[in-house]
């Protein structure tokens, strides 16, 4: 259920299962209006949906539908029928989930082709073969649909009975209670095989197409005791490593370890100290050392467990021990779970600068347990927030109305609504890295505030958090925004204004001007000299600027 009060009830399912007739049958019932998103496609096109098919593709049709998704996910109070693979994309799934309840209709698949026989406007049914085409299409989608936790099976009853069991579902859904209808199985239930929940049963999974293939992130609580299991089931074995700081070990290694059963032998625990100061190559070659004395091979896993230091200095160690050997990320702040832990970047800080030195490396996993957001103090989760507004502000206008409606940090520690706020700003940084993996172009937006912040963050020696400079970076970069004459005035104080409700700092300290400027030079997204920006034109148009004259970029400071 979505973090706000009025939230959607949104029905999902292959097509034939009635969505659209249930979800007219639901509005009525609630009071609602009623969106079936493949009409309002067809209406904004002026074409069939067949006739869009056939004259722009398939790849055309769905990017319609992510816009869409997010769109609606921005407003309030509606019933809507998405179409049937609407959903099956990681990322229009979060948007949804996010926004409201989320219910799967099935239906068997004699009853969903005894429903579409004859009917014209099914591109993906189209020709002889059409039983044949349901049926795979079927099994292609499962696994998607397995991701959804609430189901109501439609076989063999009238839409106003899967109505009302839909009614049901959700008047308990929002109640706190179990739904009661046995036509509403569980996703892991025997009597639902078809829908296996993931491997470690997490509330949200988005799925990452990296170059070389793709990886899961498993986002929710009390996840961490399965990552052994889930290498055993890849056919991981023997030696392995944790590594993790002074901080998070005591607290979650024991956990983590719990899953590294045979043929995974106990793992080697490497302990760094806490703190940006110690993201250094003297920790990565104490790794190192250490990996050899645990017995490390080329398909040893690296598992990091900790905030975005241990993630990137333990990636780095990962990505560069015997050129590279298998790595798994746990990242246990919010900073990290939204930012950091994503995307593949791993290194380390030189007195110089931040992050001058590091490489791609994707992860083969990574595991977000939300529980561990409980011991967090309320600063660190403050801090990571700062990466959420960020990615509110590059694309998702909706995520920033949730934010605004926060009542406040402490939410986050309820684990099941801090998965769906995570996943919320994962779905933006995904759909980023995925057009951009290695950071050649569109992957810059993701700095934005960055240029500002990276300089503070060096001239504190670090003391300063990372999600803390973010933040003043984010006011800084629309102040510069609306010097140069890219935004509207109004864009700094909606930023200021949500920043300072949640408990963040806007302004940097009386750094010296000339050093600012100095820190800037240093920092490694400079091209060709060039000190480079991101800046908005509004909330969703990023847009790197290259170069602005140092006064207004100093007065912006």
């Amino acid at each position: 259920m979505g973090e706000r009060q009025n939230a959607h009830l949104i029905l999902t399912g292959f097509m034939g299962t009635g969505k659209t007739t249930v979800g007219r049958l639901l509005a009525q019932r609630l009071g609602r209006p009623f969106v079936d998103m493949d009409a309002l496609i067809e209406a904004r096109e002026g074409r069939t949906i067949a006739t869009i098919f056939a004259e722009e593709g398939e790849g055309y049709f769905r990017r319609l539908e992510a816009a869409l998704c997010r769109e609606l996910a921005a407003q309030e109070g509606l019933v809507i029928a998405t179409g049937g693979g609407a959903l099956v994309d990681p990322q229009n799934l979060a948007v949804m989930q996010a926004s409201g309840l989320v219910v799967c209709l099935d239906g068997e698949p004699a009853a969903l082709w005894e429903r579409l026989a004859g009917v014209a406007d099914r591109p993906l049914l189209a020709g002889p073969d059409g039983r044949a085409r349901l049926e795979a299409l079927l099994v292609a989608r499962r696994e998607a649909y397995a991701r959804i936790p609430h189901h109501v099976e439609t076989t063999g009853r009238t839409p106003e009975e899967v109505a009302e069991a839909v009614l049901d579902l959700w008047n308990r859904v929002r109640a706190g209670r179990p739904p009661r209808d046995p036509a509403v199985p569980s996703p892991r239930s025997p009597a639902n095989p078809g829908a296996s929940a993931p491997p470690l049963q997490a509330v949200e999974t988005l799925i990452v197409r990296a170059p070389g293939g793709e990886y899961p992130i498993q986002i929710g609580p009390g996840l961490l005791a399965g990552v052994g299991r889930w290498l055993v089931e890849r056919g991981f074995a023997g030696r392995s490593a944790i590594v993790t700081n002074e901080t998070v070990g005591p607290l979650y290694a024991d956990r983590l370890t719990e899953g590294f059963h045979a043929p995974l032998d106990p793992p080697a625990r490497c302990v760094l100290p806490d703190g940006e100061e110690y993201k250094t190559l003297e920790q990565v070659v104490g790794l190192y050392r250490a990996f050899v004395a645990a017995g490390l091979d080329r398909r040893s896993p690296v598992v990091a467990l900790g905030g975005g230091v241990v993630g990137d200095t333990a990636g780095f160690a990962a990505a560069t021990y015997l050129r590279g050997v298998p790595f798994v990320q746990c990242p246990t702040t919010l900073l990290a779970m939204v930012d950091a832990g994503v995307g593949g970047k791993v290194g380390v800080d030189l007195p110089e600068g931040k992050n001058l030195v590091g490489a791609f490396k994707m992860p083969l996993l990574v595991v977000a347990d939300t529980e561990t957001l409980r011991t967090l103090p309320p600063v660190e989760l403050r801090a990571g927030l700062s990466e959420v507004v960020k990615h509110g502000l590059l694309a998702d206008p909706g995520l920033l109305e949730v934010l605004e409606a926060l009542p406040g940090v402490e939410a986050l520690r309820e684990p099941e609504e801090a998965a769906r706020l995570v996943a919320r700003a994962v779905a933006v940084k995904i759909a980023v890295v995925e057009e951009d993996p290695y950071e050649g172009g569109r992957r810059a937006i993701l700095n934005l505030g960055h240029t500002f912040a990276h300089a503070f963050e060096q001239l504190s020696g670090y003391r300063l958090r990372h999600g803390e400079a973010v933040a003043m970076g984010l006011v800084c970069a629309a102040r510069l925004s609306v010097r140069l004459g890219l935004a509207e005035a109004t864009l700094v104080s909606r930023v200021r204004a949500l920043l300072r409700r949640l408990g963040l700092p806007t302004e940097p300290p009386s750094y010296d001007p000339e050093a600012v400027w100095e820190a800037m030079g240093r920092d490694k997204k400079r091209r060709e000299g060039k000190r480079r920006f991101v800046l908005l034109r509004g909330v969703g148009e990023p847009v790197i600027v290259a170069d602005p004259p140092r006064s207004e970029v100093l007065g912006a400071v």
